[in-house]
């Protein structure tokens, strides 16, 4: 038990980084023992299952308890996180001009893809209104979110027991969800093993160059875009508060590369940054959603890499049109590893390029995804918590409060 309690005071990014170390050695050198692997399939899993009951109670409760003519900073985030993805896009755009990459196109890919927006805001609408009871059980996080939003308002005159109730079980899954986290160094460990042990280090080179751009952008993005949204709002130097939010946020999001999963860690963030649970219990799921930056940069940079490939010209005012349909497109891609990968097809057809060329270009975004979509996905949740922040610290200034950080 001592032993347990020293390990639990150290702090959580360096146990992590110690199961990163192991789990990186262990694939190494013992690659057969694919048992080790199962810590982060558990660990992933726990998280997946835990996290769309989380949301539904936590987004209901907030709701309920909500007073009619209460001030709330939802529209503020929503424009953050809009504005955010769609500069994310139009940087990817710029990038693939400086830094034009091509494609080894020979990778097959079977997935079935939407075929243009129309399909794309179709699937959204048909997962919005799907049974509650599914959305939760297959992490519908679109249906989740639109169901808990439904019942909260409709619950707003419910009597203080069912309040009461439902905060209890919110505290009940928070309390839970943090259990699972403590255990996040030995699921890091699997996780590491299983992509070290499997893919080793051979198949990026044939990427490096794809890699380099997709990567540096999103750090552009994370270091220098995003900072200066957040200090036009909050008008105050934005680093320590992007950095706490990579360093708390993206680290997990990198190893388990789903928004979804790391919502738990981010609602745990905000708990620490002191914002207001009633806002960022509707907020941080809201982003898990659409909040996709990440995914519009690597929807942009691999379709125009397809272009480049073919020999089609595009100019900027096409790309910049792109990146437009990039963000919507992003806000549509799943909470879950891969999920911005199947809309790259969309977007190729922009420039007439086929179905079958565009699925290739998907399965080259599988090969390269232990490093793309682990960048992609700590862009992504890292941000939510950031612009959740920066709107409610926004809200301070404006009263002359405090911000708190």
């Amino acid at each position: 038990m001592e032993l347990l309690h020293k390990w639990n005071h150290i702090s959580l990014v360096k146990r992590i980084i110690v199961g990163l170390i192991l789990g990186a050695a262990l694939g190494a050198l013992l690659p057969q023992a694919s048992v080790i692997g199962i810590l982060g399939t558990l660990f992933v899993n726990a998280l997946k299952a835990l996290a769309p009951l989380l949301v539904f109670f936590l987004v209901l409760h907030s709701l309920s308890q909500h007073k009619k003519g209460a001030k709330s900073n939802m529209s503020a985030v929503i424009v953050f996180y809009l504005i955010g993805t769609f500069l994310a896009a139009l940087c990817a755009v710029v990038t693939s001009f400086l830094f034009p990459s091509t494609l080894i196109l020979v990778e097959q890919a079977e997935q079935a893809a939407p075929g243009g927006i129309a399909d794309v805001l179709q699937n959204l609408l048909n997962s919005a209104v799907s049974n509650p009871i599914s959305a939760i059980a297959e992490a519908n996080y679109i249906g989740v979110l639109l169901w808990a939003v439904v019942f909260g308002l409709a619950m707003r005159e419910a009597g203080e027991g069912t309040k009461t109730v439902l905060g209890d079980i919110s505290n009940m899954l928070s309390s839970a969800i943090r259990w699972v986290i403590s255990c996040a160094p030995f699921g890091i460990l699997g996780l590491v093993y299983t992509t070290v042990s499997d893919t080793g280090f051979e198949s990026f080179l044939n990427y490096g160059r794809l890699i380099l751009v997709l990567v540096g952008c999103m750090l552009l993005v994370a270091l220098v875009v995003n900072p200066i949204i957040v200090y036009l709002a909050i008008r105050k130097n934005p680093y320590p508060l992007v950095f706490r939010c990579l360093k708390d946020s993206g680290i997990m999001a990198f190893f388990t590369r789903s928004s979804a999963a790391n919502i738990p860690v981010n609602m745990k963030l905000c708990e620490d940054l002191g914002l207001d649970k009633e806002k960022y219990s509707v907020s941080i799921p809201l982003g898990a959603t659409i909040n996709m930056a990440g995914a519009a940069i690597t929807i942009t940079i691999l379709t125009l890499a397809a272009a480049n490939t073919l020999g089609i010209s595009v100019d900027f005012p096409t790309a910049l049109l792109l990146s437009l349909v990039s963000s919507v497109a992003a806000c549509g891609s799943s909470g879950v590893a891969g999920g911005s990968l199947l809309l790259i097809p969309m977007a190729c057809s922009m420039f007439g390029i086929s179905s079958d060329i565009a699925m290739q270009v998907v399965g080259i975004g599988f090969i390269i995804g232990v490093i793309q979509d682990s960048c992609e996905t700590a862009l992504n949740s890292s941000s939510d918590v950031l612009f959740t922040a920066a709107a409610e610290f926004r809200g301070r200034r404006k009263a002359g409060l405090d911000m708190g950080y």
